[in-house]
């Protein structure tokens, strides 16, 4: 055994690395708890555990990796559990809350977004070599969010969700904010501007401020657009 394979199993470096799939694991507890909320009419508690469970997803990455968890416990597949707990969070519970709370004109188009990322998630290139999702990374629980403090047409909520389906199937390369090469910062900035003004509009939602503060954090979600269309652009598979 070498000497970094002596670190790498120490019992603290071990403990570390359960922790950390823990952490990820703990974002399926939320998203149940979401569901609970749901089920009893509870919608603002209901995105609010959706935007923790989005905290959850973002930094648990990068903590995996700063502990090397694949090379600490190689017998857990911490990108299964990743994925699995993100079909729950990002697909299953908005899928539930766009019904719940009567977004779409009929709660059969609900089933567009859980196929589709089914597919999705299933896909063996789903992320590129160069670290971009490729298709529409199903963020289905953002556009669940923004659908409910917008208030929003049924209408307008179904073709929204019709229309990210098919990008589900578009090669389109989306970029990876926790792997990102450039813009790292920036983007993560951002990212939490956004999730700050969205998080004071839920919390208060009878302040005149809250409708405005919502419509500005659309800036980061164009800004992600954009930036992924700029810097991935069309998938070309590699011959």
């Amino acid at each position: 055994m070498t000497s970094l394979d002596r670190q790498e199993s120490t019992p603290a470096r071990v403990a570390l690395a359960w922790g950390v799939h823990a952490f990820t694991a703990s974002g399926a507890i939320v998203g149940t708890v979401a569901l609970l909320a749901i089920a009893s009419g509870d919608f603002r508690s209901a995105v609010l555990l959706m935007l923790v469970a989005l905290i959850i997803d973002a930094v648990d990455g990068t903590l995996a990796r700063r502990v090397e968890v694949e090379r600490v416990l190689p017998s857990i597949d911490g990108r299964r559990l990743d994925d699995i707990v993100d079909y729950f969070n990002y697909v299953a519970v908005p899928a539930v809350f766009l019904v719940a709370s009567g977004a779409l004109s009929h709660w059969g188009w609900v089933s567009l977004p859980v196929l589709a990322s089914a597919y999705g998630f299933s896909q063996a290139s789903a992320k590129t070599d160069d670290d971009f999702f490729l298709g529409f990374p199903s963020y289905w629980n953002v556009i669940a969010i923004y659908v409910w403090l917008l208030d929003v047409s049924p209408g307008f909520a179904t073709s929204v969700i019709a229309l990210f389906t098919a990008l589900v199937f578009v090669p389109l390369k989306y970029i990876y904010p926790s792997k990102m090469r450039v813009l790292k910062r920036t983007t993560a900035a951002l990212a939490i501007g956004c999730m700050a003004l969205v998080t004071y509009a839920v919390l208060n939602p009878d302040r005149t401020e809250s409708r405005v503060f919502v419509w500005i954090s659309l800036a980061f979600p164009a800004y992600y657009l954009v930036l992924s269309f700029y810097l991935g652009g069309l998938h070309r598979a590699s011959r």
